[in-house]
């Protein structure tokens, strides 16, 4: 599964459990870090915790397990790294607060049709 193929299935995942303001950036142009950074957010700890078990859930049946996840317990910030795509889900407050979307404005805003 490509970069593109794995941001799709993560977006998608993302979508079935009613994510708020999900943001696709391709930052594979100004990092090496990955391709794409997913951001999206929950309106409170568990439906946080339940975007993040249904796409480690979805990504896995496809056979791309999560190498690393943070944040899981607190639910304010999960990171799950699936190498060449990062995903970050945020509670409302906390992504305001960090403000990922301004920290990597370096990178392409794209719509999950461009993937």
């Amino acid at each position: 599964m490509n970069a593109n193929e794995l941001a799709k299935r993560i977006v998608s995942a993302l979508e079935d459990k009613k994510a708020e303001d999900i943001k696709i950036i391709d930052i594979s142009h100004i990092s090496v870090i990955a391709d794409y950074f997913i951001i999206a957010g929950g309106s409170n700890r568990n439906q946080v915790q339940a975007l993040a078990d249904h796409v480690d859930e979805s990504c896995g049946k496809a056979g791309h397990p999560v190498k690393q996840i943070e944040g899981y317990d607190s639910a304010n910030w999960i990171l799950m790294d699936y190498s060449d795509v990062i995903v970050h889900i945020f509670s409302r407050e906390d992504r305001l607060f960090y403000d990922l979307e301004r920290i990597w404005r370096d990178g392409v805003f794209i719509e999950k049709e461009q993937l």
